[in-house]
């Protein structure tokens, strides 16, 4: 199960959700239950899984910061165990669709896929489940917490990453196994849930599609992309255009921003008053990364891996990137990509860039040459698969001992 939709594929967790339903579904029957709101194409994603046994689509969009429904949502939340960033995609019609499908098909397993999904699944099933974790999420909260000023919102975000990791460690200890997107989730989250088994597979790109495209650089281009209502997307965006980018002007007057990225929020209008372009949804980010001389990273909050890098590095961009930016991903600054966390550090990384068209060169090079090497989608999810199929031989097993029930849909377990 797929909260929030698969298609378009307009952020990392919706790749990386393809990419594996995707090949799965090549050498497994599957089912997908998903949602999908405004923007979305359920038709469209039929076409893009053709293998797969079934799709159901539910119309459903989660209600979005600071409107009414999401204020009804807070306040709902509040009295519950759940922080809001899970309360807020409980639905009835999911849960009820997952239900009838657990209780009606014969299924080996279900996948969890985030953990926005653990809510809507049935009470007491007894199929074995995986949870596959693309972040730790309260880790991104915490970060969140700790970059804000406003005091109002500060308070709301430790109450909110609290619950959030409570809920976290009980979905981990509640099912058969939980994948990481990296080693260093896993770590995370093995402390966070002691006892429960954690693994992890590695990130993949698609070095075909993601390939250097020929189009010349814009001189000093500089470029982000990312889904703009994604909360730590909007925050690199507004630090690096506010705290950044005035450093690097500084040095090079005519360098340019060009932020890429679908639901821009009311945070990002007065960039343009900086300079900075913010284009919204695209249909195709290549050309924008394409053009571009430096792709920034300059996250200060999230989890997981970042896609963008490695799309970024195959196209054969010089990148610069926070620590947090690069986190989980097997790069060393100065070989593939160059990684900065001071503001001033980060505005020379860029600027000496900027100036060694050879440098840039180097770092694209050897960025491409290693995601052609390791990280192919392919090698990623057999690797998903390979712990998917173990769940299976041990429920399997446990079933023949009789101390265990039996055989679902990409999808999850009970609420946690």
């Amino acid at each position: 199960m797929k909260m929030g939709g698969l298609w378009p594929a307009t952020s990392g967790g919706r790749v990386r959700s393809l990419q594996t339903v995707s090949r799965l579904s090549m050498r497994h029957q599957v089912t997908v239950v998903t949602t999908h709101g405004p923007g979305d194409d359920p038709t469209g994603l039929v076409r893009q899984l053709p293998y797969c046994r079934r799709i159901v689509s539910i119309p459903y969009a989660a209600p979005k910061f600071g409107s009414a429904a999401f204020l009804r949502a807070v306040a709902a939340s509040w009295f519950s165990a759940y922080p809001v960033d899970l309360w807020k995609w409980r639905h009835r019609a999911m849960r009820e669709e997952v239900r009838k499908l657990l209780d009606e098909e014969a299924v080996d397993l279900c996948v969890a896929d985030f953990l926005v999904a653990m809510p809507n699944l049935p009470r007491g099933t007894r199929v074995p489940v995986v949870l596959f974790e693309h972040n730790v999420e309260y880790l991104i909260w915490r970060r969140l917490a700790t970059l804000e000023r406003r005091a109002a919102r500060k308070a709301l975000l430790e109450i909110e990453w609290r619950k959030l990791r409570r809920r976290e460690a009980a979905a981990c200890n509640s099912v058969n196994l939980t994948i990481a997107v990296s080693e260093q989730d896993r770590g995370a989250l093995t402390d966070l849930a002691r006892g429960a088994r954690i693994t992890s597979v590695p990130t993949g790109v698609d070095t075909v599609y993601f390939a250097p495209g020929g189009r010349p650089e814009v001189p000093a281009r500089l470029v982000f992309t990312g889904s703009m209502d994604w909360h730590p997307n909007e925050d690199a965006v507004l630090y690096f255009s506010e705290t950044i980018l005035p450093r690097i002007r500084a040095q090079i007057p005519e360098v340019s921003f060009t932020v890429v990225g679908r639901n821009p929020g009311p945070r990002l209008e007065h960039l343009t008053r900086l300079g900075v372009t913010v284009t919204g949804s695209v249909p195709d980010v290549r050309p924008f990364v394409d053009e571009s001389a430096v792709y920034v990273v300059p996250l200060r909050a999230g989890s997981g891996t970042r896609l963008k890098i490695f799309e970024a590095m195959a196209m054969a961009k010089a990148v610069v990137s926070t620590t947090i930016g690069a986190e989980g991903l097997a790069v060393k600054s100065g070989r593939e990509i160059v990684i900065a966390d001071d503001p001033d550090d980060f505005a020379r990384a860029v600027t000496s860039l900027l100036r060694d068209p050879d440098a840039r060169q180097r770092l694209g090079h050897a960025g491409r040459a290693l995601v052609e090497s390791a990280y192919s989608w392919e090698v990623a999810v057999r690797s998903f698969e390979s712990h998917c199929e173990a769940v299976v031989a041990r429920d399997d097993l446990q079933r023949v001992q009789g101390t265990h029930g039996a055989s679902a849909v990409l999808s999850g377990r009970e609420p946690i």
